[in-house]
């Protein structure tokens, strides 16, 4: 095979030649818009890339895989497939699927890979595909590095006995290992929100087998997306989330990104709590169940993980690690931490809760196992027991992808000279931690973070302040001065 042509005007009327863009092979994900940065036959070279580095590990040939219901991703899906079967790959597939359930399937099915095709929470026009090999664990930049430079190298080997079958009933096993024989012992109201995504297919249902009484809110799946794009982390979908909460009376809310890796939490109130936030409120609750623990948090999250004291007296400790799936599952694995956090959405809930993969129907159960935990709080209650914070959402501007990691490498370095003597929002710089872009912590324990977005191009910003929304805005506008040095950098996604 032949290296792979990259993306031009003129390369893409080849229809019948593999065409892929470097810059979708990302730190933990494969990621392109479809078809301008891949086609059908570069898909399949993806599959023959993946299947030929299943071959050099010394990985039995066999994988699960599934798709997201986008109208594009069966194909997207097939095309792949074919490359797996070319390098000689048994492939089970299990069909229309959450990223979850295809992780589910790798262990429901004992295989030694999965690959899910899926855009996640991206508009339409992207798609990917998320894969791994030892679970739960998915590809991280190695892995990663190592397959793009077998793709794009046109070294992908066929290779004899490969084969496609159909494996029914992975949708009923998911649903049964996260339901088990819990049944809610309060009345608990839940509005559920999926965007229209692939969730709409799974959430109302799971929810419904706990005994929640379920409105459901766009949950029939349509992915021209009439309503919004499914992302929990927006505060679009959050604050829809928010106004049928007012409107029906109900409990709380949990929405879901197109994939379902992801969940979304609002309050009885119509707060919309940011995904950091409840895991604080997650964490102190398992932490009393299992003292000791300890919890992964990413660079994006609340410093709260760090300063609880009811955490701290229930001797928990918590490591920040840098933002990403991947990146997180390899750490809660490693540290054998009971779950990790982060402020996207995902959620990493390992033994004995859950199989340390991201999942946002496990999510939700668990939200809901807390309440029945609590039956004389609503989940604003426990929401109030927290100290007060004030931050951002994840805001993301713009910047390409080719150019987005040195643009960071600069703005990094500006801020570098500031500890000790620099100020953001009339706090002093006390460290700056370099672990994922830079997370500026201040003198009162506020922070500021600018990082790299890892699966889009975009820089990603985060604040937090323990004082004010005033000096919040502050410290935000300091951080956006800093980083509007840099010409490569454009508008921001959302307003706070």
């Amino acid at each position: 095979m032949t290296p792979l042509a990259t993306v031009t005007p003129n390369t893409w009327r080849f229809l019948r030649d593999p065409m892929i863009a470097p810059t979708g092979f990302r730190e933990y994900d494969a990621r392109w818009q479809y078809p301008e940065s891949i086609n059908l036959p570069g898909m399949t070279a993806l599959g023959l890339g993946l299947g030929t580095q299943m071959h050099r590990r010394g990985i039995e040939p066999r994988i699960a895989v599934g798709n997201d219901y986008r109208d594009y991703s069966l194909a997207i899906k097939q095309a792949l497939i074919l490359g797996l079967v070319q390098a000689g790959i048994q492939v089970q597939d299990i069909g229309p699927a959450l990223s979850p359930m295809a992780y589910f399937a790798q262990f429901h099915l004992d295989a030694p890979a999965v690959a899910m095709v899926t855009a996640s929470h991206n508009p339409n026009g992207w798609t990917g595909v998320k894969m791994g090999f030892e679970r739960p664990l998915t590809h991280g930049p190695e892995e990663m590095a190592e397959l793009r430079d077998i793709v794009l190298g046109g070294h992908g080997e066929a290779r004899p006995g490969g084969g496609w079958s159909f494996v029914d009933g992975v949708q009923e096993a998911y649903i049964e290992d996260l339901v088990g024989t819990f049944r809610l012992s309060r009345p608990l109201k839940v509005v559920c929100a999926t965007g229209n995504g692939t969730a709409g297919a799974f959430a109302p249902e799971i929810l419904r087998r706990i005994g929640a009484e379920v409105l459901e809110s766009h949950c029939t799946p349509d992915y021209t997306f009439p309503a919004y794009n499914p992302n929990p982390e927006a505060m679009e979908m959050l604050h829809d989330m928010a106004d049928s909460v007012r409107a029906s009376g109900a409990d709380l809310a949990l929405g879901f990104d197109g994939d379902g890796d992801r969940c979304g939490v609002v309050d009885d109130q119509g707060e919309e709590i940011f995904a950091d936030i409840m895991g604080v409120i997650l964490a102190r609750d398992l932490s009393a169940l299992h003292p000791g623990a300890t919890f992964v948090a990413d660079v994006k999250s609340t410093g709260l993980f760090a300063s609880d004291a009811v955490l701290r007296g229930n001797g928990a400790t918590t490591d920040y690690w840098k933002t990403g799936h991947s990146h997180m599952k390899r750490r809660v694995h490693a540290l054998g931490a009971l779950a990790g956090f982060e402020k996207s959405g995902h959620y990493f809930l390992a033994q004995p809760i859950g199989r340390g993969y991201d999942c946002g129907m496990r999510v939700a159960v668990e939200v809901c196992k807390l309440m029945d935990r609590n039956p004389g709080a609503s989940l604003s209650d426990l929401r109030a027991a927290l100290p007060k914070v004030w931050n951002t959402p994840t805001l993301a501007p713009f910047c390409p992808d080719e150019e987005k990691y040195a643009t960071l490498d600069r703005i990094v370095a500006r801020l570098l000279p500031m500890k000790g003597q620099g100020t953001l929002g009339g706090q002093r710089i006390v460290d700056i931690v370099t672990v994922n872009g830079a997370r500026v912590m201040l003198e009162n324990g506020a922070w500021g973070l600018v990082r790299a977005s890892s699966n889009t191009p975009n820089l990603v910003v985060v604040c937090e302040s323990p004082a004010s929304e005033a000096e919040l805005r502050a410290i935000f506008g300091d951080l956006d001065a800093i980083i509007r040095q840099e010409p490569t950098v454009g508008a921001y996604d959302q307003t706070f």
